[in-house]
């Protein structure tokens, strides 16, 4: 993985040149706002996808549509131009008639981080990685819209397809605060309200609750044809139990504690992880949903193109 340095003011190479979408996070955080850093990212991201053989987000061309303000030049049909004396852009596949709800977690284990020296909280995490997504497919004119949640759900901004809709989501993205318990279920049967056709839905979570009644939920969305992904949040530091000779383990929601010795139970608690992770993956596919674990070290760019790969199949 990359290791991002900032510039000095002087720097033979500036800072716009870095592909934030590739470097570590917690690096990324350090250099500005949670828009300016967004923006980055998926500046960076877009770049990336350019440069590739698909070249961008699509390869089936779809139709003409009038030229707008944003849109880029690149995909202007000169030819149309010639012929109509009017400014047409050529639409793909993949950028018609998608809308996507991101389910975000805020429960007061998101707010955990092992080390916050060098790693985001998780909840920090996926403020900017929610931010880059929606600016993603805002930019594809994918309608998006915003569900949050700890014990209860806390907001709901539905999809709207504008560019400026944007500023609306990275808002209550910022103002999001780490609640108490976990509600998944409500959360993602309000989905259904918003999403009145076939869509993607985005669900961002540590999945520290009831997987059934969560599933339950989920499976009900892919019944109504809806592309579901799962994107498991994990920091690193809960694969693996470390720490001193002898430590006290508190559930951040419950509040429930525990005296050990880590040394002692690293092997069972690494088994029961992978085990927890494996079941979860299972459930996914067993019912057509895509699931990702996520830990908070991972650059932003990969999980986007995840969460791109399976709104192409919602589209």
């Amino acid at each position: 993985m990359p290791t991002f340095r900032p510039c000095m003011m002087g720097s033979a190479v500036p800072a716009a040149r870095a592909r934030l979408d590739l470097l570590d996070p917690f690096e990324v955080s350090k250099l500005g706002g949670i828009e300016v850093v967004t923006d980055g990212v998926v500046e960076g991201f877009l770049t990336g996808l350019h440069r590739s053989p698909r070249r961008g987000f699509s390869v089936e061309f779809a139709e003409h549509r009038m030229y707008q303000p944003g849109d880029e030049l690149r995909y202007l049909d000169w030819k149309m131009v010639g012929r109509s004396d009017r400014l047409y852009v050529k639409q793909f596949e993949e950028e018609t008639n998608l809308r996507a709800m991101l389910v975000c977690d805020a429960s007061r284990s998101m707010a955990w981080t092992g080390d916050p020296q060098t790693t985001l909280p998780k909840l920090d995490y996926v403020r900017r990685l929610l931010a880059a997504l929606a600016l993603v497919l805002l930019r594809q004119r994918d309608a998006t819209g915003l569900i949050t949640f700890d014990d209860a759900v806390r907001t709901i901004v539905p999809p709207r397809a504008r560019l400026a809709h944007w500023r609306q989501l990275v808002g209550t993205l910022v103002a999001l605060e780490p609640g108490q318990g976990t509600a998944a279920e409500p959360a993602l049967r309000r989905v259904v309200g918003q999403l009145r056709r076939r869509g993607l839905v985005v669900f961002v979570s540590d999945l520290l609750f009831d997987r059934e009644l969560a599933l339950t939920a989920l499976r009900f969305l892919r019944h109504r044809g809806h592309q579901v992904l799962v994107l498991h949040i994990m920091d690193q530091a809960e694969v693996t139990l470390a720490g001193p000779a002898e430590a006290r383990f508190e559930d951040p929601e419950s509040r429930a504690a525990v005296v050990l010795r880590p040394r002692d139970w690293a092997g069972a608690y690494r088994d029961t992880v992978h085990t927890v992770i494996a079941e979860w993956r299972l459930a996914c596919r067993r019912h057509g949903i895509a699931y990702h674990r996520v830990t908070t070290d991972t650059p932003f760019g990969t999980v986007l193109r995840a969460a791109l790969a399976a709104g192409r199949r919602a589209g």
